[in-house]
């Protein structure tokens, strides 16, 4: 849905910004830039910062459409917290925030945690790739990856609805679909996040919280 002027309205936000925010609460940073990856119609994005007034929120989207509509929500609520949407591309080796270009502002509040909620899913497995490859390179030791969205666990869906959802996504395009927590798990390991906490949420999703560590050479 999409009112009047460039903002527009997903349904879903509604329902789990509430369950989002309570875990987000848990293991944010309390402060520094929250870097939003894929923030879509950006209700997520003014909403947790309204939440976290000692932190800015970056939010991001290749979408222009979406990008407009982050600013016009960033405008209606008057968010000072808020940095302007940028355009950035997971699957780029190197992004934006970390080209001189960004990081002259960046620096003044160096990004201390990454937000991702539901993008895997409807993205080819490469840009989970670069999602975590990413967060890897940017995050310090200490800080914050937070993924949300469907999962299947020990390859099976942990639902029915996972089950058919996945299936419809796979008949959008053969690159999507639920991916199996234990691959996205053993990848963001290789980029030193590991596990902190994973929570139950509604609808059969997960919030799964990694934390940047120490650089260690896998062999």
């Amino acid at each position: 849905m999409t009112t009047q002027d460039a903002r527009q309205y997903a349904p879903a936000t509604e329902r789990n910004r509430e369950p989002i925010l309570e875990v987000l609460l848990q293991v944010l940073p309390g402060s520094g830039t929250v870097l939003e990856i894929a923030s879509g119609t950006g209700e997520h994005a003014v909403y947790f910062a309204s939440k976290f007034k000692n932190c800015m929120w970056l939010p991001t989207d290749v979408n222009p459409q979406a990008r407009a509509s982050i600013a016009a929500w960033t405008e209606h609520y008057q968010c000072q917290n808020v940095y302007p949407p940028l355009e950035l591309d997971v699957k780029e080796p190197v992004w934006v925030v970390e080209k001189e270009i960004a990081t002259n502002w960046v620096n003044t509040s160096p990004i201390t945690a990454i937000v991702n909620i539901n993008m895997i899913h409807i993205s080819p497995w490469s840009a989970c790739l670069g999602l975590v490859a990413g967060a890897g390179r940017i995050l310090p030791v200490g800080g914050i990856f937070y993924l949300y969205g469907p999962f299947k666990q020990g390859g099976e869906h942990t639902a029915p609805s996972n089950a058919a959802f996945d299936g419809y996504l796979r008949t959008q395009n053969l690159e999507w679909g639920v991916r199996n927590l234990e691959d996205v798990i053993a990848t963001a390991k290789t980029e030193n996040l590991v596990v902190k906490q994973i929570d139950k949420m509604p609808a059969n999703n997960l919030s799964v919280v990694f934390e940047r560590t120490e650089n260690v050479t896998f062999g």
